[in-house]
């Protein structure tokens, strides 16, 4: 049985952070991944040559963002190019006074989503549209692609304690590539799932599937979907964490990718609506980057249908919906290149949480330490950067902190034999 100071539970981006931290304060220190590789929800794969996140691909309140500075220190290029959703989107489908219009019925509606976030009674983003908009299916759509779940989801609270400097930028070669760039040299078992922490003894021992680990500190940083469904299980219980697991679901942001084969027939960098009266649409980046493809984005409910009508739904969709838009004839000249389907990744089933109404404070109870041996990070676990890989990255220095903390306070006694 391997003993080490700290077994760090997952490889995704507070995983590393984490990692990173411990290893500069020389304690030595385990990574367990279930999956084949590192990045978690961050995953950068390569089609046709092209570099595409099929997981996080937006650096948030990027001038404030840790992962800013990590890319430039490692040489990875930014693309500080703004947003497509901060330019006027094609008009195809969508004149511009329609979208002057739309966007004055956004304006409202988030302000009054913000005036809500400090009242005493926690309720659904849902109950702010007005009635009789005829926006309301397209700022339902939204929510869907922005926190992966419909406005009758949405907790007013969490939703107005969110943090965003409005400085959005990319990392050209992918965000999931720059995770796991950073991680490189850490002590990473791939393909290793943690199923039990037993916490019940004087070191805390983890089972996995490769065999049993005991350590004088345990970083969990897994997503609250695998608290929930306890397919990491805690023994004694943890019955505050498990109801906070289940108070904070991931929701589902799924892409596809489209290859172009002429890209003059598009314009760079702009977002073209698949509809503008239904929720059920996707929203289509042109031209990322100047490059030749579509990033098309599904999220919520609608998400989770394509995902459960089998391979291809995606790319299927896409392509009729711009087919409609710009003519029968672009299918023969847009071609599959990739897509996502988070909700049916056993190891995160959904993207990124969000809190139900009335549970907005699941994030704290979820983050809070455990008598100084068990720590807790990840996205879901910041009050004010979920759904974020900077939010992620946050949590775990935060935890690897404490872990240093208390093992300082420890000292020497129980020091494993790995020191």
């Amino acid at each position: 049985m391997q003993e080490t100071d700290v077994v760090v539970i997952g490889a995704g981006a507070a995983d590393v952070a984490a990692a990173r931290r411990l290893e500069a304060a020389r304690l030595s220190v385990v990574v367990l991944e279930a999956r084949s590789r590192v990045g978690g929800r961050a995953w950068t794969i390569h089609a046709s040559d092209l570099p595409l996140d099929l997981g996080c691909g937006w650096l948030h309140s990027a001038d404030e963002n840790e992962w800013s500075a990590i890319a430039r220190k490692l040489g990875f290029a930014i693309d500080l190019t703004p947003p497509p959703w901060s330019r006027p989107a094609h008009e195809l489908g969508f004149p511009r006074a329609d979208q002057r219009d739309f966007g004055a019925a956004w304006n409202l509606f988030y302000k009054r989503l913000d005036e809500a976030a400090n009242d005493p009674i926690d309720r659904s983003a849902a109950e702010f549209l007005e009635p009789t908009c005829r926006w309301n299916a397209l700022l339902d759509a939204l929510s869907s692609w922005i926190n992966g779940a419909e406005l009758d989801r949405i907790s007013v609270r969490d939703f107005g304690r969110y943090y965003d400097t409005g400085v959005n930028w990319r990392v050209t070669n992918g965000y999931g590539a720059l995770i796991e760039a950073y991680a490189a040299g850490l002590t990473v078992r791939l393909e290793c799932a943690a199923t039990l922490v037993d916490h019940s003894g004087k070191c805390v021992r983890v089972g996995t599937t490769r065999g049993d680990i005991l350590a004088r500190t345990v970083v969990v940083t897994v997503p609250p979907s695998v608290i929930a469904c306890e397919s990491l299980q805690f023994k004694p219980g943890l019955p505050d964490k498990l109801e906070a697991a289940h108070a904070l679901p991931l929701g589902v942001a799924d892409k596809v990718f489209l290859r172009i084969d002429d890209p003059a027939e598009f314009p760079q960098g702009v977002r073209l609506f698949g509809a503008i009266d239904r929720v059920a649409t996707g929203s289509y980046h042109l031209r990322p980057f100047g490059r030749p493809f579509i990033e098309g984005y599904f999220g919520g409910r609608f998400a989770r249908e394509l995902e459960n009508d089998g391979d291809g739904a995606f790319a299927r969709f896409a392509t009729d919906q711009i087919a409609a838009l710009m003519g029968n004839d672009i299918r023969k000249r847009l071609h599959p290149l990739a897509a996502s389907a988070w909700s049916r990744d056993r190891f995160s089933c959904g993207s990124y949480s969000y809190a139900e109404v009335g549970h907005a404070d699941a994030r704290t109870i979820l983050a809070a330490p455990l008598d100084g041996r068990l720590f807790f990070a990840g996205e879901a676990c910041s009050r004010h950067d979920f759904s974020t890989a900077h939010g992620a990255y946050r949590t775990g220095v935060e935890a690897a902190e404490g872990v240093v903390s208390a093992l300082t306070e420890r000292g020497s006694d129980g020091a494993t034999a790995a020191r």
